[in-house]
């Protein structure tokens, strides 16, 4: 049983950085995160206020604190705002 527990932790860990990898490689393949576009349970990753973790658990339409991947130089003309942004008007 403590060799299947240790072979699943460690196929858990390889899996775990492969999405980490993954989130990395869409941002340096020409993306960039946008916020407040994305629409309710279609947001791409964690928000910034820290309610949730995980992809599609966005509760509400265009949240200042949800986040899409966008080409980069699109976010403006979809009406998102930046990083920056985003974390001013939070602050609000």
């Amino acid at each position: 049983m403590t060799t299947r527990l240790i072979a699943s932790s460690a196929l858990a860990s390889i899996m775990a950085l492969g999405l980490i990898s993954a989130a990395h490689a869409a941002e340096d393949s020409g993306k960039e995160k946008c916020f407040g576009i994305a629409k309710a349970g279609s947001n791409d990753c964690a928000n910034l206020s820290g309610s949730h973790s995980c992809a599609g658990q966005s509760k509400n339409a265009m949240g200042t604190d949800e986040w899409n991947y966008v080409a980069k130089g699109t976010c403006a003309k979809l009406g998102g705002k930046s990083l920056d942004e985003a974390k001013a008007a939070l602050k609000k």
